[in-house]
Formats: structure tokens, sequence, C-alpha cells
């Protein structure tokens, strides 16, 4: 499977501008990936605590990633603001838009109050695995990123997914842990890595020094990005390298049981 590490400044608070953009990168790429990957909030930025920028999902930005990806033939996957209805608020969505097919969600579960996002979002009670292609994913939305359960592959089920996707908006002051998350991640859970971050300015005056990469289980360096840098990378994850590793080392096993409570 070829995943595109797309690391692009996001526009803040301008969806037109943003979506306008997506589509000149995906250009690009066609037909040299199977899944694009952009930043979490991709069409806003990290916009907490702008309510109004959230569509129901299926509104406006909806219509057109499913209309890019039918389009250029790739699954799109990234995270934007959603309202769900009323009472319920809103929702930090991590998605993939399928080619043809009905999108995939993931909603963040961990909500970064330091930033404000605990005021205006409420947290996801449904953890998802995903499958395109052929290989079985999950997703994880940048703070997500910070606690392995809820990333972790339980004990005793052979391996509920081959790839994780992390999206994030996360700063240059915390970027050391940005680094060494994604690799533990990897490491533990026996499975190829994507992490996509944003890189620039925002609104708020954070800077963002990206810092996206890809790793196999091996904590082999598939793709990276020089500091601040712009850019697509395309790899090619090799399914069959991933399970000879876990046929050759079933860490899987021997892991601790585990219970999420929501």
């Amino acid at each position: 499977m070829r995943i595109a590490l797309m690391q692009y400044p996001i526009v803040w608070a301008d969806k037109e501008a943003n979506l306008y953009l997506l589509r000149e990168r995906l250009t690009e790429i066609k037909g040299k990936a199977d899944i694009a990957v952009v930043p979490e909030m991709f069409s806003t930025g990290f916009c907490t605590g702008n309510p109004e920028l959230a569509e129901p999902w299926g509104g406006p930005t909806c219509t057109l990633l499913q209309a890019m990806a039918d389009e250029f033939d790739i699954a799109i996957a990234g995270s934007m603001i959603i309202k769900r209805s009323a009472s319920d608020g809103l929702r930090n969505r991590g998605f993939m838009f399928r080619p043809n097919d009905t999108p995939l969600y993931q909603d963040k579960r961990h909500l970064y109050r330091t930033g404000g996002e605990a005021r205006f979002f409420h947290p996801s009670k449904r953890l998802a695995n995903w499958e395109y292609k052929g290989v079985k994913i999950r997703m994880l939305v940048c703070y997500d990123l910070r606690f392995p359960v809820w990333a972790r592959q339980p004990q005793g089920i052979d391996n509920m997914y081959d790839l994780l996707l992390v999206v994030g908006n996360w700063p240059e002051v915390r970027i050391q842990y940005w680094d060494a998350l994604i690799a533990a991640r990897a490491a533990e859970n026996q499975c190829y890595i994507v992490a996509v971050n944003n890189v620039g300015d925002d609104g708020m005056g954070w800077h963002y020094t990206g810092h996206s990469k890809a790793y196999d289980t091996y904590l082999n360096e598939l793709a990276k990005f020089q500091d601040n840098e712009q850019g697509t990378r395309i790899v090619d994850l090799d399914m069959k390298l991933l399970h000879h590793y876990r046929e050759a080392l079933p860490l899987w096993q021997d892991a601790d049981r585990y219970q999420i409570l929501t």
C-alpha cells in the first residue's frame, strides 16, 4: 500500500482555501498513492474556539472530499470539526473518504484541555477499526498519541490493525514528544505507522515544524521531513514483511488484558 504524507501549512480558518490547495496537491500525485494523509483539522487549523466553523457530517466539506476521492481514485484521511446536534455538540472527527464508497470516521478520544479543546468538543466513546484495500487501519487524532491504551492491540486477538494513521497539530515547543511517541506506538503494536503534522504558523501564534514521518515495525524510518519543510512524501508499505515479522515474533500473544471504560 502506498501512502502519501502531505505536510503543508494550513490557512487559518479558511476552509475554501484549504480545500482548493488540497485539490492542487492531489492533482500532483494522481495515480501514485492509495491514501493521502493530511493534518488534524486540515480545513481550518486548530480552531478550538470557533464553533461556527463546524459542519454536519455529510456537509459541504464532506461532499468535496468525497468528490476528490472519487475523481483522483485515492482515499483521503485527516480530521475536521463536525457538529453532530445541538445537544451533542462538536467533535474533532478523524475521517477517511474512500473512492466510490461510504466514508469512515473515528472521533478524537482525548481532548487537549490546555488548548481549550475540552471546553468545546465531546470525546469519542467509539473505537473503530477500518479496512481499505485489504489493509486493516486504526486512526489516532493528535493528543490520542499520548495514550497507549487507545492504540493498543488487544491481548489474545491476532492484530486488529496493520497500519496506525496519526493526524496532528503538534507545535514545535513539544515536538520531542511527537517524535518519541510515534516510534513507541509502532514498536508496541507491531504495525506500520504514518503520522502527518502541521507546519508553519497558526492564527494563535503557535509554530509547527512538521516532523511528519513513517516507520515500519522494525523502526526503520520510511519517510521523514526536515524542520519546517513543506511537501509530500510517498511510502510503500509491504504487508507481507509485516506479517512475517509478527509470525516470527508474536508479541501480541503476551500482551496484557485491558478494558476501555466509556
